[in-house]
């Protein structure tokens, strides 16, 4: 059974920090590249961050420097500090493998997503 849990997110000022965690289960996340996503509100999911199996690390240039992405293989899991978000930074935030696996027909299999909100 494929489950994405992703918690962590919440209200911040500008300039502050939140760290999201990703836990998953199923098959197809074991040994796989995984990566952060977010989708701001009337925008596509877009992928920020990656990262290997082996801990090698990948940043979209609208996060580099601020974001870091890390796993724990062992606990299946994979976390996102993020540190000086700006409100561009607000959206929600979902954790999956990268590129996407589709499970037959029912497509990609997404979490709940955790939502992030920067504002004073």
């Amino acid at each position: 059974q494929v489950q994405v849990v992703e918690t962590g997110g919440g209200l911040v000022q500008p300039g502050g920090a939140l760290r999201l965690s990703c836990t998953t289960s199923g098959n197809i996340f074991r040994g796989s590249v995984m990566g952060w996503y977010r989708q701001a509100p009337g925008k596509q999911r877009t992928l920020i961050a990656s990262i290997t199996s082996r801990g090698g690390a990948n940043y979209a240039d609208s996060v580099k420097g601020r974001f870091t992405i890390s796993r724990d293989s062992a606990a299946n899991t994979v976390s996102l500090q993020m540190n000086g978000l700006k409100p561009e930074d607000t959206a929600v935030y979902y954790c999956n493998t990268t590129p996407l696996v589709r499970l037959g027909s029912l497509g990609v299999h997404w979490g709940q997503g955790t939502q992030v909100t920067v504002s004073s």
